[in-house]
């Protein structure tokens, strides 16, 4: 028992390096659609850029997102990236791939008056 507490006080855990702070895992069925819509312009004013991704069903759900920013004018896309990885089927017990997407997106260059805009207009409504 000492081994195994004197090995747990010997971990050390290292961010991955893939790990990004402005980074968006998205699923379909965790939370609603405009919750990653919001998620993600609090992320661009933040960081400039918000990486959106997902896998399997939920790549339409990253999709839907990066539209609706795109069309409202806050977003420019910068880069797309697919791929398959593999995941363990939790029910068989082994590998399977699923599709992958990472969906780069910028700020426009009018993206901080289009949020002021915004903001100012829903302390209208509040009044």
């Amino acid at each position: 028992m000492e081994e195994i507490a004197e090995g747990v006080n010997n971990l050390h855990i290292a961010a991955p390096d893939s790990y990004k702070n402005n980074r968006i895992q998205v699923s379909n069925t965790k939370k609603p659609l405009f919750f990653y819509v919001n998620l993600a312009k609090r992320y661009m004013q933040q960081h400039n850029e918000v990486e959106l991704s997902a896998l399997g069903m939920a790549i339409a759900t990253v999709v839907t997102i990066a539209e609706i920013l795109k069309n409202n004018g806050l977003a420019v896309e910068k880069k797309i990236t697919t791929s398959t990885v593999d995941v363990k089927d939790e029910s068989r017990g082994w590998p399977i791939q699923k599709a992958k997407i990472e969906i780069l997106l910028g700020k426009t260059e009018n993206f901080d008056e289009l949020m002021a805009a915004a903001a100012e207009g829903d302390n209208k409504e509040q009044s």
